[in-house]
């Protein structure tokens, strides 16, 4: 899930603000009784009002490191004998750069020939497979009134989320509001949308979530059927030392001392296997990430993705530690409990 996340904010940013659609006709005042209401209709251009006041203001906030503007549309892609719909994105190149993560994902090219030509643009990686494109190469773009475009290819990039890397092209801002036939000055709107990327990937992080709690249910499990192996092991161990524990009972040890030895002794074995087991998770985990894995779907990806944190391994050390705790608490009691003559009498 982290890596879709880091994707798609990548891509698009954390917050999209975008115009709010008002209705077409709106009543001048309200119609008397008996009469005909009045309307007026009003010419509108998706958009937003005055991009460069949103972005100054926006970047008054704390949190907002970068703003950049975006005109958006889909229009028809042709290259050679292949043709697909795309969804045009018309960026200033900048500040582009600075708000997303566009220039890591380059796999091939460059973004200053990019930004130093506003006939080239950029293509998403799995869009260049199906056109057969590659850096160099011209692609025609369809406008509006049925002109083609003739646009040179720059660069290909790889966001790593099927959805962007199959329909994705990057143009001058300029260059894509004359290919869309966008007026140059917006209507005023009353209110814009601002969406996060929680509310635009609401069912994809809803997935993930499932799949994380899955995940969690399995380890649950596999955390306890651990601890009842430990408290199995430690059981026995009291059962076969229960002489050993009347002997040291009647030399003057106390009920907690008794408890104590088995509960260092589940410490003992709760520190060395969270030690091997954080070894052979490292080594597994790295093993997983060197397994071939083609996927074109929803992620772009040639081997499994995972995640190295330190956090990780600190949890479930806690996690394990807790589990013996548990687990040696109760075979540590019976063993205290034990009447030391009773038991030696009755070995004999």
């Amino acid at each position: 899930s982290r890596y879709f996340i880091e994707s798609n904010i990548g891509s698009n940013g954390a917050l999209v603000v975008r115009s709010r659609f008002r209705p077409r006709y709106e009543p001048l005042m309200v119609a008397a009784k008996n009469s005909k209401a009045s309307t007026s209709r009003r010419l509108y251009f998706e958009g937003i009002t005055n991009p460069n006041e949103i972005m100054r203001v926006s970047r008054q906030f704390p949190d907002v490191i970068s703003c950049s503007p975006v005109l958006r549309g889909n229009v028809s892609a042709r290259a050679g004998f292949e043709n697909a719909t795309v969804d045009l994105y018309g960026i200033d190149p900048a500040l582009h750069a600075q708000t997303t993560d566009i220039l890591h994902q380059l796999i091939d090219g460059n973004f200053d020939d990019f930004r130093n030509n506003t006939s080239a643009i950029i293509i998403g990686s799995r869009l260049a497979e199906l056109l057969q494109t590659s850096v160099g190469d011209t692609v025609q773009l369809l406008a509006p009134n049925g002109e083609y475009w003739r646009f040179n290819v720059a660069a290909i990039a790889r966001a790593g989320i099927g959805s962007i890397d199959s329909t994705r092209i990057y143009s001058h801002a300029k260059v894509a509001q004359a290919l869309l036939q966008q007026p140059s000055r917006f209507e005023t709107l009353f209110q814009h949308n601002a969406v996060s990327w929680q509310e635009r990937e609401e069912s994809t992080l809803q997935l993930f979530l499932t799949l994380r709690m899955s995940v969690a249910i399995t380890t649950s499990l596999i955390i306890l059927l651990a601890g009842f192996g430990i408290f199995n092991v430690l059981t026995m161990s009291v059962l076969a030392k229960i002489k050993e524990i009347a002997i040291l009972r009647s030399i003057g040890y106390r009920r907690i001392d008794i408890s104590w030895i088995f509960l260092w002794q589940g410490a003992l074995i709760a520190a060395a296997g969270s030690l091997l087991g954080c070894l052979l998770g490292a080594l597994m985990t790295w093993g997983i990430s060197h397994i071939p894995i083609r996927l074109r779907g929803l992620l772009y990806t040639n081997h499994f993705v995972v995640t190295w944190e330190w956090q990780h391994y600190v949890f479930a050390t806690f996690l394990a530690l807790l589990a013996v705790f548990i687990a040696s608490y109760v075979p540590a009691r019976r063993a205290a409990e034990l009447p030391p003559v009773v038991t030696i009498r009755g070995s004999r």
